[in-house]
């Protein structure tokens, strides 16, 4: 969840680092710092609060070092103070590292440590790296001296972690090391970079080497030396990423989440056009979607369980409901952080499937790492049932399971995810149009229906952003002192109700839940009154009519009632007080539809209480710790 940025090159590393933390403010954080080496001395300059604490102090030095680590820190052990903000030190203040993960055995390593004569200046599980290290390096600096310290350190340590380390006895050296927690290693021109996430390297270059589970390596002015924990020299290549520095940048929006909100449609017309034939007939001996997943993925499968986290997970609720409505495979659902402790039983013909945006969700890699090692020996070969829907296919998802769908949104910036999840639930759809065709689920006639649909979502949601975002955030001023919110929605819309209430939990602090619409009476009722406003979801179909009369039941206890439904629906438009429009559209394709105006009112309402929309506070945008 940290945020990790060393560098060593010609350039004055203060400013890199700086500049590379600032990419990363998005992943969450409450400190920062940077260590820097110069004419044999460590310098380290540690801040509380936002980025520009930091880069004021450091202005004030002249830093003319070329060799560096920095660190936004997102507390878990120890509050968030300067004292427990990397880079942490060793005793003598030769050595600095920055960490991203747990190290889960670090009460152990304190005492041993302590009893040693190692003072401790903090309550982080991080400071024992650098003591550790330092109980390995050689009296007088040798030339393999720092690279064999860590190398024996990271042996001992137990989590997960990702560091780099510096030391001014070894002042050409940046060594760094990844255990379960994202390492990227940037190649530039006669310069060197790593960071916990690429955005913080794709100003400077664009060709970079993500590091494995259990490797470590040595960054010099001349090169990257790579090895894996046991001292063995390996090659690697590194890739070219496909993305430019512009990706990254706002373009006029005034928040990152607005901007990415806005890059919707793109997302789905890439989708789209990746995934769907473009010209497809019902009578077509083939099938409307190409995802480029091996036949033994999807073949004869009775049953599909889904592992994910937050947003991912909502996600995964309309992919159960596509699944088996479409698709007819039963289909189950799990927070990834309980299926890793209380997994279900084993059953055949089982497809797994993990859904992370970054690929590194901690919880969501753990839970598909116990299935991998559950199902070792089970026929048909474990590879043909794992599956992962990600936005970064580079990533450790992406080396941990055999078929990956690439979601294709870009990169996103926003800590609350807007694009990414649509993007998920594309990735929803194609499969289960997929399994569908396979199956002979679905008549040619439906099946055309739904893709003639699909082609139709980007213009639509050009449609919302157009005509309803100025009412929006004329209508978010009514909610400025709001405490509570309710959302309703049933059926294939009642994960968008939790998404629009997770959304504006995470961005305005309100307190707001989601229902299904017809559980309301059945307690949650007892929370309405005058103050507590209520979105429901009402979109024609199967269940229009029911959750109609649930709207009328909150009615009558007085709540103010903001519906999402189509433009031209009458009966809606006499049902609530306020009405987010959404244009006609098949009830299985709505979800696409009706978290856009959900996204927006969570927007509006966050930016008129003057908040921080694109790095709330508590939170990270990818969750790489348990």
């Amino acid at each position: 969840m940290c945020g990790i940025v060393g560098y060593i090159g010609p350039q004055r590393a203060a400013e890199v680092l700086l500049q590379g933390l600032q990419k990363l403010e998005y992943r969450g954080y409450d400190s920062a710092g940077i260590a820097t080496l110069s004419e044999g001395e460590l310098l380290c300059v540690r801040a509380k609060g936002k980025l520009h604490n930091l880069a004021e102090k450091v202005q004030q030095l002249e830093i003319l070092a070329h060799v560096g680590i920095g660190h936004t820190r997102w507390a878990t052990h120890g509050k968030p103070e300067e004292h427990n903000a990397h880079p942490h030190r060793d005793s003598r203040d030769r050595l600095a590292v920055v960490q991203n993960g747990i190290i889960e055995n670090y009460r152990e390593l304190r005492q041993q440590l302590q009893e040693r004569g190692h003072l401790f200046r903090s309550e982080t599980d991080t400071e024992v790296i650098p003591h550790l290290i330092s109980e390995y390096l050689p009296a007088t600096p040798q030339p393999n001296g720092l690279l064999e310290a860590v190398q024996k350190a990271v042996q001992e340590l137990e989590g997960a972690f990702a560091i780099a380390v510096i030391c001014a006895d070894y002042p050409d050296e940046l060594i760094v090391a990844r255990q379960q927690a994202p390492l990227v290693i940037g190649f530039g021109q006669g310069e060197f970079f790593c960071a916990s996430d690429t955005p913080a390297i794709i100003p400077y270059t664009r060709a970079v080497l993500p590091l494995e589970n259990g490797e470590l390596a040595r960054l010099t002015p001349t090169g990257v030396e790579v090895y894996d924990f046991a001292g063995q020299r390996l090659r690697k290549t590194p890739r070219t990423l496909n993305w430019n520095p512009v990706m990254v940048e706002k373009q006029g929006f005034k928040h990152y989440m607005l901007k990415e909100i806005y890059e919707q449609p793109g997302v789905v017309r890439t989708c789209l056009e990746v995934y769907l034939r473009p010209e497809w007939e019902p009578q077509a001996p083939y099938s409307p979607v190409q995802l480029g997943l091996a036949p033994a993925v999807l073949a004869d499968l009775e049953f599909i369980q889904i592992v994910a986290c937050g947003t991912s997970w909502h996600a995964s609720l309309v992919g159960k409901y596509l699944l088996e409505q479409l698709a007819n495979i039963p289909t189950s659902v799990q927070y990834a952080s309980e299926f890793r402790y209380a997994p279900p039983p084993l059953l055949p013909n089982t497809l797994t499937i993990g859904v992370t945006q970054s690929g590194e969700t901690a919880d969501t890699l753990a839970a598909l790492e116990m299935e991998l090692s559950r199902r070792q020996g089970l026929e048909p070969p474990l590879s043909a049932r794992l599956l992962g829907i990600t936005n970064r296919p580079e990533s450790t998802l992406g080396q941990l399971v055999p078929a990956i769908i690439d979601t294709h949104a870009g990169i996103e910036i926003g800590v609350a995810a807007t694009k990414t999840f649509v993007a998920q639930l594309m990735a929803f759809y194609l499969l289960s149009l997929e399994l569908a065709w396979q199956r002979q689920t679905l008549g040619g006639d439906r099946l055309a229906e739904l893709v003639a649909g699909l082609r139709q979502l980007p213009a639509q949601i050009e449609l919302i952003l157009e005509s309803q975002e100025r009412y929006i955030e004329a209508l978010s001023h009514d909610f400025s002192d709001t405490q509570d919110f309710i959302f309703l929605g049933r059926g294939i819309n009642f994960p968008i109700a939790l998404e629009g209430a997770l959304k504006l939990k995470e961005i305005s602090y309100i307190h707001a839940e989601g229902y299904p619409a017809g559980e309301m009476k059945h307690g949650p009722i007892a929370l309405l009154d005058a103050k507590v406003p209520v979105v429901t979801i009402a979109m024609p179909g199967s269940v229009f009519e029911k959750v109609l009369s649930n709207a009328q039941e909150a009615r009558a206890r007085d709540a103010r009632l903001i519906g999402v439904t189509p433009m031209a629906e009458v009966e809606a438009q006499h049902t609530f007080d306020d009405l987010l429009p959404v244009p006609e559209v098949d009830e299985l394709l709505s979800p696409i539809l009706t978290v856009i105006p959900l996204q927006l009112l969570a927007y509006h309402i966050a930016a008129r209480r003057g908040l921080d929309v694109d790095q709330p506070r508590n939170l990270a945008k990818s969750v790489t710790v348990e």
